[in-house]
C-alpha cells in the first residue's frame, strides 16, 4: 500500500454503491465536457494528446484547452496529494475535504458554464477556464480513487477495469482461480456500468439542459460526502 494512502470510507457505507456513483460522475462529466467544450476530455486527460495530434494533422478549434489540460491536471493532483500528506502528519481525516473540493470545482464548472453559454469560441479565455474547472474536479477524483478510496474499484479510468473484467470472465469460464475472479467481477463490473450510464446520461443531459445537467454529478458527490459523514 502506498505510504500516502489514508483512511477509506467506513465499511458501513456500501463500497460498490459509492464506487458506481463516482464512476457515474466521471463518465457524466467527461462526456458533458467533451460535448460542451469542443472535444475536451476532463477525466481522461491523456485522451487530449490524441486530439492534439489530430489537430496538428487537420487544424480544429479548442487546441489551447487541450494543451493546458495536462499541466492543470498534474498541478491539482500534486496539490491534492500534498494535502493528503499534511492530513496524515496532523492526523486529520481528509475524505470530506477531498470530496467537498471536488464538489466546489464541479459547482464552478456548472455555474460558469451556465453563465457563459452559449460558447462559440473554443479558444476564448473564459471557455478555457471553464474547461479547467472540469479538469480540476476530475483530477481530485483521480487522486481520491487511488489514495482515499483504495478498497474501491477505480472510478475514472475504465480501460483497466474492462480489461480485468474480461480476463476474469474468461478465468471463470475456464474454471481457473474462480473465487478471486468472481470477487473482482463483483467489484469492477458495477463501476464500469456506472461510467457507461453516466456517459450516456451526460451526453443526453447536456443536449436537453446545457450546463445545468452538471447538477446531477454535483449532487452525486455531495451525497457521497453525506454518506461518509453519516457513517462516521
Amino acid at each position: 500500500m502506498n505510504t500516502t494512502t489514508v483512511q477509506n470510507m467506513p465499511a458501513s457505507s456500501n463500497d460498490t454503491f459509492v464506487s458506481t456513483l463516482m464512476a457515474f460522475t466521471a463518465g457524466f462529466v467527461d462526456t458533458c465536457g467533451f460535448v460542451a467544450l469542443f472535444g475536451l476530455f476532463t477525466a481522461h486527460v491523456t485522451g487530449n494528446f490524441v486530439l492534439i495530434g489530430a489537430a496538428l494533422a487537420s487544424p480544429r478549434p479548442g487546441i489551447l484547452a487541450k494543451l493546458l489540460a495536462f499541466p492543470v491536471f498534474m498541478l491539482v493532483v500534486a496539490v491534492t496529494q500534498a494535502f493528503l500528506h499534511q492530513c496524515k502528519r496532523t492526523g486529520h481525516d481528509p475524505v470530506r475535504a477531498v470530496l467537498l473540493g471536488q464538489a466546489c470545482f464541479l459547482a464552478l464548472f456548472l455555474s460558469t458554464g451556465v453563465w457563459a453559454s452559449p460558447m462559440r469560441d473554443a479558444d476564448a479565455p473564459l471557455t478555457v477556464l471553464i474547461g479547467m474547472f472540469g479538469v480540476a474536479a476530475m483530477a481530485i477524483q483521480n487522486v481520491a480513487s487511488r489514495a482515499v478510496f483504495t478498497s474501491h474499484a477505480p472510478t475514472t479510468v475504465m480501460t483497466g477495469n474492462v480489461t480485468q473484467t474480461v480476463m476474469d470472465a474468461v478465468d471463470v469460464a475456464y474454471g481457473a482461480d474462480v473465487a478471486p475472479a468472481k470477487a473482482r467481477l463483483q467489484k469492477m463490473l458495477p463501476p464500469v456500468f456506472g461510467f457507461a450510464v453516466g456517459a450516456i446520461v451526460g451526453g443526453l443531459g447536456f443536449a436537453k439542459a446545457g450546463f445545468w445537467c452538471l447538477a446531477l454529478p454535483l449532487l452525486a458527490v455531495l451525497y457521497v460526502t453525506w454518506l461518509y459523514r453519516r457513517a462516521r
